[in-house]
């Protein structure tokens, strides 16, 4: 699916997002797209658009459906990703272990090995959010070291904290391409 090559001055890469349902993918998707607030419906699937990135980079964004039937063709996304995004409900305590239990499942694949990934802790903006040094020990981020990782908080009903998630695709994307040759 996806290159981490430069192709001219213009790197390109294949970044897959994948959260719970209801984490917000979709919306950030088109946020960072620049689309005004659209209603989202569950995504049956997957959305994919394209993306610039500070750099000159040009990605290709795949918002997978997260809804528990659909988890299981996760995996069939993973095929040449660059960059995994997981997008996580800051606000939904309920289903934290879900969610990790979920991120640690795609970063055990094969497929994913030395994939450097980012965590979105999405809807910072509502009182009940939980804070990100909370959100970094239950992921337990700690624990990898074998690849990059960062965790930012964001926005996708208010676009905060979406620059400084651009600026990290950028940055784990050129971290992707000193360590891995491809």
């Amino acid at each position: 699916m996806g290159s981490g090559n430069s192709r001219g001055h213009k790197a390109e890469a294949q970044v897959v997002m994948m959260g719970l349902d209801s984490a917000g993918k979709t919306t950030l998707l088109y946020k960072l797209k620049g689309y005004q607030l659209v209603e989202t419906l569950p995504t049956v699937g997957f959305n994919v658009e394209p993306l610039e990135a500070p750099g000159h980079v040009s990605l290709t964004l795949w918002d997978v459906g997260g809804q528990t039937q659909l988890r299981a063709s996760w995996k069939d996304y993973l095929e040449g990703t660059d960059i995994l995004v997981y997008v996580l409900d800051s606000t939904d305590r309920g289903r934290l272990p879900e969610a990790v239990a979920e991120l640690m499942e795609v970063l055990d694949s094969p497929k994913m090995a030395r994939v450097p990934f980012l965590v979105l802790a999405n809807k910072q903006e509502a009182p009940e959010a939980l804070p990100l040094l909370q959100i970094r020990d239950e992921l337990g981020l700690e624990r990898f070291q074998d690849r990059r990782w960062e965790l930012r908080a964001c926005s996708a009903l208010t676009g905060a904290g979406l620059p400084e998630a651009l600026q990290s695709l950028g940055s784990l994307l050129k971290s992707r391409s000193h360590c891995v040759s491809r």
